[in-house]
């Protein structure tokens, strides 16, 4: 369930010393959300069109490193929007206050982020859509002091706002070069980790490895959001603070006392034609090496919600997702919190997941450290969204880049188990690097 479902009744009236000042209205239809964003310091979280898109920082914070980074910044947040004056005309899941993170995948890492932003446009699935504009310790500005407006839906097809509705050009004369390790380098990095996993270290171990690309100009930012949301709808696009993609997983949505996940483990390529490739997703189904690799992920998400959830619905088997360049096997997750818990706080308790780490978990990141040979950042971190009620979604930051002046950084990985074979590896790293390459070329 997207941002739109009824949410509680607004927080205070007046902010207090310090505080922020919210007032989300309704309004027609925006049209395409990510045309909305003025500029390159991008906020989004869409799938299927709808979803949240903003800009500007009513407020922001950066934690340092630290295991409790989560529960560092939901504080922080949490007293932030008990300060915080909300006008919420609307009132649906994602109206008010809310804000954007991202979060580091090592917790020796510093960098994770939390953003409230000044503007914010939504869209529920129901076409119902908000404008939200936040203040620091003043009324939040009128609707009219923003870019106007569209006052109906065929406006919005005519481009009558003055906004761009259409993807902006491709990112200027990119160059390409090769991350940390080179795909060699890479590949005799995941034979050691199968010879770690068969001599009994660990069972599963997830590899990354980047590359980068230079552009002649500045990158556009917001033309590569609009190609990665019309070529994976069923993807959740999103940018926080530099850190942009098109991620297929979802860790959590909270949603009052449900909470749901999508678990994805296991990958093939799409086929080229209708036969081929019900053959390759009918042998993804019956790999051992992918089901075994998939039945970690979901162990360690059953492991981590278990003990927060009075019921917890978990499938036996796997079913197959398929994207626009791959298959993956994914476990479709249902739960009720046994007591109320933020979308944060459930990122936090998920983090880091086997999907994007390995069995056993410590184990398998200081197998990441010694091995990948750099610093992922907030690669493979929580990033999404929560808002004032605590309701949220967070996704694990794959298939995406992150931004620095004119260079671009790229990542992707591989789960490793003991039956994996590192040049096929490789050949899933590149098939997994595609759709942020072409977004970036056009």
């Amino acid at each position: 369930m997207t941002p739109g479902e009824p949410g509680p009744e607004p927080g205070p009236a007046a902010p207090e010393p310090g505080g922020l000042t919210a007032r989300t209205v309704p309004i027609p239809d925006p049209g395409d959300l990510l045309a909305r964003i003025p500029g390159e310091a991008a906020l989004a979280w869409v799938r299927h069109g709808c979803g949240l898109a903003g800009w500007g920082e009513a407020a922001r914070i950066t934690l340092p490193a630290g295991e409790d980074r989560f529960t560092a910044g939901e504080k922080w947040l949490r007293e932030l929007f008990e300060r915080t004056a909300i006008d919420d005309q609307v009132r649906v899941r994602g109206t008010g206050p809310v804000a954007f993170g991202s979060f580091t995948f090592d917790p020796a890492s510093d960098g994770s982020v939390l953003i409230v932003p000044e503007v914010v446009f939504g869209r529920a699935r129901d076409g119902q859509a908000w404008l939200t504009t936040i203040a620091g310790g003043s009324p939040a500005p009128p609707a009219g002091s923003l870019p106007r407006l569209p006052r109906s839906r065929a406006e919005v097809t005519a481009g009558g706002t003055g906004a761009r509705t259409g993807p902006g050009p491709a990112s200027p004369g990119l160059r390409w070069h090769d991350g940390s390790l080179s795909a060699p380098e890479w590949a005799h990095a995941v034979g050691v980790a199968v010879s770690r996993i068969r001599a009994g270290a660990l069972r599963k171990v997830v590899l990354a490895r980047d590359v980068f690309a230079t552009a002649g100009g500045p990158f556009g930012v917001r033309g590569v959001l609009q190609r990665l949301a019309a070529r994976y709808p069923g993807c959740y696009t999103f940018a926080c603070a530099n850190l942009f993609g098109a991620t297929p997983e979802l860790l959590v949505r909270r949603d009052g006392s449900e909470v749901t996940a999508l678990i994805l483990g296991g990958t093939a390529p799409r086929g080229a034609g209708p036969a081929g490739d019900a053959e390759l997703a009918a042998a993804l189904l019956a790999s051992a090496k992918n089901t075994e690799e998939h039945a970690y992920a979901v162990a360690s998400v059953r492991d981590a919600l278990a003990p927060l959830c009075a019921e917890l619905d978990i499938p036996s088997h796997p079913s197959l997702l398929k994207l626009a360049n791959l298959h993956h096997l994914g476990t479709a997750v249902r739960g009720t919190l046994a007591r109320d818990r933020s979308a944060l706080s459930l990122a936090g308790a998920l983090h880091p997941p086997a999907a994007v780490c390995g069995t056993p978990a410590e184990t398998a990141l200081e197998l990441i450290r010694e091995l990948e040979q750099m610093e992922r950042g907030r690669y493979a971190g929580p990033v999404g969204w929560l808002d004032a009620n605590g309701n949220g979604e967070f996704g694990i930051a794959l298939r995406c880049a992150e931004l620095a002046g004119q260079r671009a950084r790229l990542f992707a990985g591989c789960g490793i188990v003991a039956g994996s074979d590192p040049v096929a590896e490789v050949a899933e790293t590149e098939v997994k690097f595609h759709p942020m390459r072409q977004a970036l070329e056009g």
